[in-house]
């Protein structure tokens, strides 16, 4: 497609969290920091942050090889009994540029670390972005997702056993 450009970007932090393994359905209750990098940030760039109940954080899947990336279709989760969706239709971390994003309940900011529960992201994880969430840039009006959505999120955050 003509016109499209090429951008470079650089993690700001990174996680740290208990979690070290790539998994599903391990998140709930977590909580994790992200350290930013301390060559750029100080203090004053999480000023007024923890006025905020939640953030949304954009990262890099980066043990996603880029020759895992899908561009196609699949059954998520390799569920046959889920429908083949394309790979925008869903989630999935072997996605186009590897990017997640996940809202986060903010737990409290230390300086240059923004501790935050639930985020879906291992120890590690270059932090590409933080920003802080607002309701008006949340959903307006009603949200709509299929069934197989539902079911496949049911267990997301669930409690460890």
């Amino acid at each position: 497609m003509q016109g499209l450009q090429t951008f470079e970007v650089s993690p700001i932090g990174r996680v740290r969290s208990d979690i070290r393994e790539l998994g599903d359905d391990c998140w709930a209750g977590t909580v994790a920091g992200i350290e930013l990098d301390p060559a750029r940030f100080t203090e004053e760039s999480t000023r007024g942050l923890a006025d905020f109940s939640h953030v949304e954080l954009v990262f890099l899947f980066d043990r996603v090889a880029p020759e895992n990336v899908s561009y196609g279709s699949r059954h998520p989760r390799e569920r046959q009994d889920w429908p083949k969706v394309g790979i925008l239709a869903q989630r999935a971390k072997d996605r186009p540029n590897r990017i997640g994003t996940t809202i986060c309940r903010l737990e409290r900011v230390e300086g240059t670390t923004v501790w935050v529960r639930e985020l879906d992201a291992v120890d590690g994880t270059p932090v590409l972005d933080i920003k802080p969430y607002m309701a008006e840039f949340g959903p307006r009006g009603e949200v709509r997702q299929p069934e197989w959505s539902k079911e496949l999120m049911a267990g997301y955050f669930r409690p460890k056993t």
